[in-house]
């Protein structure tokens, strides 16, 4: 998606909704959208940002050229008007968001879209699979992170997903502590370390382990990673630090009793002598099976599966809802708030806020309010990432991925508990609770209570 144009990256919906509101002249009212997610992933108790950068690229390529405009005609999507219109479309609106890396709970207004209902709504679509998909790879990157505790982690997904979403996915997951990716598309495109040696077809491929192993050494150094759970571990690795000496740099094992191997392994690199040599494992890893590596001599783990579909939870499940529009197509008409109450989906009216109060360096709540500014310490969330259409989000990919070890450390330590929980902190909304663990009634009481507390207060 890095070359062509985005505006088709969408649902056949946001066209037809364009089209009526051109005919009966709603088009150009002023719209705010506010992207969020009601609930986390069962048990999970926060989320993390990402995918921001990807979609202001993927924002600064929106536009429809002759052959798509032919193509919506064609089908009938479109009408001759609404094909004129779209001609010209460039987004000239603004929008805030929280920065990359930043965690999230339910209810926080993690991306604020302000322009005409025309421009903003087409933006749904596009908005919601970057963020949607990245959002889900960084919160489950982060938990396997934390179950590394400061292990290496390789992403190593990429034969387990859509080859699009491969460089996406090892974005993702080195914002929130991946240390590199297996995935040179993502190594060329964001500057991401890049890891890997060979696999089993290698071995295989030579008379013998001890050729294979002697074929890679002489090609890519002592310092490479041998791979000795083809045939006989123990067997591997004696043959391993035979054909390299004790300066082999690690083996990897993808297979078997990972914990056991583990200790068994490292007292047999030991009493080789190899003692610096590192053990790699993978090998269908989650953040739990990592966590029970805890204790065993393991340097780094490679995963693939489950962080490219989230661990189990393969969508962040943020929506993208209009929440404010003017009266009018006139610029100086008044924004007035604008809700669902369906039941088990509410959502909140008006233009929202966003600060995270900090108590002793801890984060106790998530303030979401229809003003500005609030009388409590803490930081404002919401950053400027597109102003009257011009970029002026873009930052470095570290700076994302430093912000993430900032915005974890300031939750509570339950937070980073691989239990079922709740989440860590809970989410206010213009002073009371936004959204409750009670079920969707309990949501839909406190949704009502808290709109009407915005009614008072306007």
């Amino acid at each position: 998606m890095s070359d062509e144009l985005t505006a088709l990256y969408t649902d056949q919906y946001e066209f037809t909704m364009l089209r009526s509101a051109l005919a009966d002249g709603t088009a150009h009212r002023r719209a705010v959208f506010e992207v969020f997610a009601r609930r986390l992933p069962d048990g999970r108790r926060y989320g993390v940002v990402a995918g921001i950068g990807r979609l202001l690229d993927a924002l600064e390529r929106f536009r429809l050229d002759d052959d798509s405009l032919a193509f919506l005609l064609d089908r009938g999507v479109i009408d001759e008007p609404t094909a004129e219109w779209l001609a010209s479309y460039r987004f000239t609106g603004d929008i805030w968001g929280y920065a990359e890396g930043e965690c999230y709970f339910p209810g926080s207004p993690i991306l604020v879209v302000e322009s005409t209902f025309a421009e903003a709504v087409l933006l749904e679509t596009l908005t919601l699979s970057i963020l949607n998909h990245d959002s889900a790879i960084a919160s489950a990157a982060s938990r396997m992170a934390t179950a590394a505790g400061g292990r290496a982690l390789i992403e190593m997904g990429s034969r387990r997903t859509h080859e699009a979403a491969a460089p996406a996915a090892a974005r993702a997951a080195y914002i929130a502590g991946f240390t590199s990716t297996s995935n040179l598309l993502a190594g060329r495109r964001y500057g991401i370390p890049t890891a890997g040696t060979s696999a089993h077809a290698f071995v295989l491929l030579h008379d013998s382990e001890r050729d294979a192993f002697r074929a890679q050494i002489e090609t890519l150094g002592r310092g490479t990673t041998l791979l000795v759970d083809t045939f006989d571990v123990r067997e591997a690795v004696r043959t391993a630090v035979e054909v390299a000496g004790p300066g082999l740099g690690a083996i990897r094992i993808d297979s078997g009793d990972l914990p056991a191997l583990a200790h068994e392994v490292r007292a047999e690199l030991d009493r080789l002598g190899a003692t610096g040599t590192q053990i790699l494992v993978s090998g269908d890893l989650n953040e739990h099976a990592i966590a029970a590596l805890a204790a065993a001599p393991v340097d780094a783990y490679g995963v693939g599966t489950a962080l490219v579909t989230g661990s189990g939870a393969p969508t962040a499940e943020l929506v993208y809802k209009l929440v404010a529009r003017s009266t009018s197509d006139d610029p100086s008409a008044p924004l007035i708030g604008v809700a669902k109450a369906s039941t088990g989906k509410p959502t909140h009216k008006g233009r929202k806020w966003a600060h995270r109060v900090i108590e002793d360096g801890v984060a106790v709540a998530e303030v979401v309010t229809t003003w500005p500014d609030i009388d409590r310490p803490g930081r404002p969330l919401l950053v400027p990432l597109v102003q009257r259409g011009d970029i002026v989000g873009r930052e470095p990919l570290e700076m994302a991925r430093e912000r993430h070890v900032r915005s974890l450390a300031e939750l509570p330590p339950a937070a980073r508990q691989l239990s079922w929980g709740e989440p860590a902190v809970p989410t206010e909304y213009n002073g009371a609770p936004a959204y409750s663990a009670d079920g969707p009634d309990g949501r839909r009481a406190t949704a009502v209570e808290a709109e009407r507390t915005d009614e008072r207060r306007t």
